[in-house]
Parts: structure tokens; sequence; C-alpha cells
């Protein structure tokens, strides 16, 4: 029912991006241009989508420039590195991958997100 409203996703695809309580600042269901979407105001959408990427091309820049000025002064320079997953090789298929490291089950039971960056 109300299927072209709701762009022919099957009832599992709409609930795989419904909200939840409790999970990280940094979890893409809390993206502001998607909820805004969802609800149906397509021009502030996209607006804080624009706004959204200009604050990852103002954070990819500031890291890159962090790395040059290591570079330049031959210091130690810790790049981005994702907060739960580490890249290795996977033990199965012998290639690289993101695995799990640890860690985001035990913030969300404490409600401590204070390693998280502010993405949004």
């Amino acid at each position: 029912k109300y299927a072209e409203n709701m762009y022919y996703f099957s009832e599992l695809a709409l609930t795989l991006n419904a909200p939840e309580s409790g999970t990280a600042p940094t979890d893409s269901r809390r993206r502001p241009d998607q909820r805004l979407m969802e609800n149906g105001r397509w021009d502030e959408a996209n607006a804080e989508k624009q706004r959204l990427e200009e604050k990852q091309r103002i954070s990819r820049k500031r890291r890159e420039a962090e790395a040059a000025r290591a570079t330049e002064d031959g210091t130690p320079h810790d790049p981005y590195k994702p907060l739960w997953f580490e890249r290795k090789k996977d033990p199965v298929t012998q290639e690289l991958a993101h695995i799990y490291k640890g860690g985001y089950w035990e913030s969300k039971e404490k409600q401590d997100w204070s390693l998280c960056p502010d993405i949004f």
C-alpha cells in the first residue's frame, strides 16, 4: 500500500534506514539531509547536502595539509583511521578488507560517543 510514495522499496529496505535510539552520532541514519528528503522537504535536503559536502571537503583539506606539514617537517603523522575498523588481510579471502576491531558495542552500551568525530 502506498508503495509509489516509498520509491517502491520493500518493507525490509524501508526499515534499514529507520531511526534507532542510542546509535552513534556518526550513524548514517542520522544524516540530516536524508531525513529532510524522506520528509519531502527537497529544497532543504539539497541545501543540507551541499553543507555536509562542503564540511567534508574542508575536513579532507585540513588532513591533507597536516600530512604535508608533517612530511616537510619530518615529523610523524598519523593519518585518518576508522574508529571501529582496521584495514588488514581477511583471513578467509586473503584480500585487504576493513575488519571490525571492537569498541562500538561498548560505546553504545555506555552511551559514550566522545571518540566520534562531528561529521554532520
